[in-house]
């Protein structure tokens, strides 16, 4: 059963629409519109026959229709060819440049959270992940900072000029954290509270959606569409491992994801390793892993003293151990025809030393999928590999 997806022109005007509308629903079908790309988008759910099609087709302001069977329209590549890039303030998700979020996973004071924000830019990352409203297993565990842990990601925020990536656990909190955050983040735990995606989405602030520990990638698109149809378009993905019967980690994560997202959805696709491996020593190499399957970017959890950490300090790594794979990713990024900001700021490791390794050309094929690479050596190629 394939459901019709009507794209109007950015001119079309609210009668018009209203019209289509009507028209869809005396037909006997249900409907659903929202604004999105600056122009409005009607779905009309049911099996829409050829004859109703073309007559939807044929309305004033109609840009095109297209068919849609997967259960999710808005998110879908059918609607929106290109990868949709997701900008807040020195973060920027789906373009050739991978973002890099990293930081504490608990805010617990404000020299900890400072000094993190100061070591992970300066290694390149252009986001700060933080929490101050701890979702924790164990009630008697460390439930974070709340708005004293927002005040002082917003002081971070100041002092470096990273944006500020923290969660969400609540609607009641959502005035409190829209005030402090550039994006708001939804946790695994809360990746199907339907109203909390609504109202999260309605305030018109980026969202970053967590894959829930259960969850299929057919659910988390779901997720992704409740907020697409409040008209919020910045929806950022997060792979951040399944729970499986393996217990040599902590989740597995399912990389896999990555470019089976890509092949079916516009959102911008990142990874969080620490998550998804529970084990410091893991990290680095799955982040570098990630970014071979094509992750538009990374969230990694970094602390100053790891094992002295009130959350999660297994899994993150200290400063030197960020900037290593810092590192590791922009090789594996070079070759795939990514770039990562280097630790001098804002040149990649090409841009700095001459891209002696050769040129890489990333390619998309016609709906803006990654596609293969071309590697081009440079003249001095024999002399440049040891």
């Amino acid at each position: 059963m394939a459901d019709l997806v009507v794209i109007m022109e950015p001119k079309g005007k609210t009668e018009v629409i209203d019209r289509l509308v009507e028209l869809a629903e005396s037909f006997g079908y249900r409907t659903a519109s929202v604004r999105l790309w600056r122009q409005a988008v009607v779905v009309v759910v049911g099996n829409v026959a050829p004859e109703h099609q073309q007559q939807l087709a044929g309305q004033p302001y109609v840009a095109r229709t297209v068919q849609v069977s997967t259960p999710y329209k808005l998110a879908s590549r059918h609607i929106k060819g290109q990868t949709t890039v997701v900008r807040a303030g020195s973060l920027a998700v789906g373009g050739d440049r991978l973002a890099v979020i990293a930081g504490p996973c608990a805010v617990e004071n404000q020299r900890q959270t400072l000094a993190t924000a100061e070591a992970v830019r300066a290694a390149g990352a252009t986001g700060l992940r933080g929490g101050a409203f701890k979702p924790r297993t164990s009630p008697y565990c460390f439930q974070g900072l709340k708005e004293e842990g927002l005040r002082v990601l917003a002081a971070a925020r100041k002092q470096t000029g990273l944006a500020v990536v923290t969660e969400v656990l609540a609607i009641e909190d959502l005035p409190l954290v829209i005030r402090y955050a550039d994006v708001l983040q939804i946790g695994a735990r809360n990746m199907q509270n339907y109203r909390l995606l609504e109202e999260a989405g309605a305030s018109g602030k980026p969202l970053l959606l967590k894959r829930g520990p259960s969850a299929t990638l057919d659910e988390l698109l779901l997720a992704a569409e409740y907020v697409l149809r409040t008209g919020n378009e910045q929806v950022i993905l997060c792979e951040r491992g399944i729970r499986t019967f393996e217990s040599h980690t902590r989740f597995t994560l399912a990389l896999a994801s990555v470019p089976w997202l890509h092949e079916r959805t516009h959102l911008p696709v990142i990874v969080d390793p620490s998550h998804g491996t529970g084990e410091r020593s893991l990290v680095a190499p799955m982040a570098a892993a990630a970014v071979a399957a094509g992750a538009d970017g990374l969230m990694v959890e970094v602390h100053p003293h790891p094992d002295a950490a009130l959350c999660d300090g297994n899994q993150s790594l200290d400063f030197d151990q960020f900037r290593q794979m810092m590192h590791l990713c922009r090789g594996v990024a070079a070759a795939v025809g990514r770039s990562i900001a280097d630790d001098a700021g804002d040149q990649t490791q090409g841009e700095r030393d001459g891209s002696s390794a050769g040129t890489v050309q990333r390619h998309q094929d016609a709906q803006g999928r990654p596609a293969l690479l071309t590697v081009r050596k440079p003249q001095n190629a024999s002399a440049a590999v040891q």
